[in-house]
């Protein structure tokens, strides 16, 4: 999903409350606030030698150790109202990706595509995925090796 259909979405659903479901029936708790946003942009090379290059945007949510006890997430207006306050600061880029970082004591933090989103009983529910490491350069690999076993220290790969 891109930062302009993220925000789209978000104005659609303006008086939903928002939910991140980061696993199965997990959810960012009442307590999350929004505490940074990241036009991110990588330069690579990968084990073949191969350049890549390609820019996201990162948004970080994070659960207040003094909020434990609130009841209401945070609205998708409220959570827009932050994205429109950076935009005017430091420019958003909407044809990117965007990707939600996360974490708390019992889920390591990590940055999440959006894999889709629900709407019920007034609340929008952005669910999440981890996406798997992949070999970069499979074209590298030996005959008989997969990505599996890419960059494993036998492989030659890397």
């Amino acid at each position: 999903m891109t930062t302009r259909q993220f925000i789209n979405l978000l104005q659609q659903h303006s008086n939903h409350e928002l939910l991140f479901e980061y696993k199965s029936n997990q959810f960012a708790g009442t307590n999350y606030h929004l505490t940074e946003i990241k036009n991110v942009h990588f330069e690579t090379v990968d084990c073949g030698g191969n350049t890549n290059e390609w820019n996201e945007t990162q948004i970080q949510i994070w659960e207040s150790p003094n909020e434990v006890n609130k009841t209401n997430f945070m609205t998708s207006e409220k959570f827009l109202s932050i994205i429109q306050k950076v935009n005017s600061i430091k420019s958003l880029s909407y044809d990117t990706e965007v990707k939600i970082e996360y974490g708390n004591d019992t889920f390591h933090t990590s940055v999440m595509k959006i894999k889709s989103f629900t709407e019920k009983n007034n609340q929008l529910i952005i669910q999440l995925f981890e996406e798997k490491t992949l070999c970069k350069a499979p074209s590298e690999l030996p005959e008989n090796e997969n990505e599996s076993s890419c960059c494993n220290t036998s492989s030659g790969c890397c």
